[in-house]
């Protein structure tokens, strides 16, 4: 099944305008979330096929989300790609063993992004 609804969680009110502007332009449906609290309320509310997940937030960092995400029997189906300016191999290493699926270091490229979305997809 193609992705079409996303969730974008990151604190950077920036960074949330930027992938949504990305993502609603290539035809997905996008919401966000501001911290990992937020994002947790709103999987369970209205699950989303993909999450971009920031590590580096207020309160849990991404790490611990997307942990929780995916020890989660209703939630661990959603696929998490980390979004991040983490970029040491032993951080892609941690995010992918929390079970992110993919991680990709900012500053993003778009093309990046939708490929590695079309992949899941």
């Amino acid at each position: 099944m193609a992705i079409q609804k996303i969730l974008i969680v990151d604190d950077s009110p920036t960074e949330r305008y930027f992938l949504t502007d990305i993502l609603v332009k290539n035809g997905f449906s996008v919401s966000t979330a501001e911290n990992g609290e937020d994002a947790l309320l709103k999987i369970k509310a209205d699950k989303p096929q993909l999450i971009l997940m920031d590590v580096v937030m207020p309160g849990q960092n991404g790490f611990q989300v997307t942990r929780a995400i995916t020890r989660d029997p209703a939630m661990q189906d959603v696929p998490v790609i980390i979004c991040t300016s983490k970029g040491q191999e032993t951080d892609r290493i941690w995010g992918l063993r929390q079970g992110a699926r993919d991680y990709i270091v900012k500053p993003i490229d778009p093309r990046e992004l939708l490929s590695k979305i079309a992949a899941l997809g």
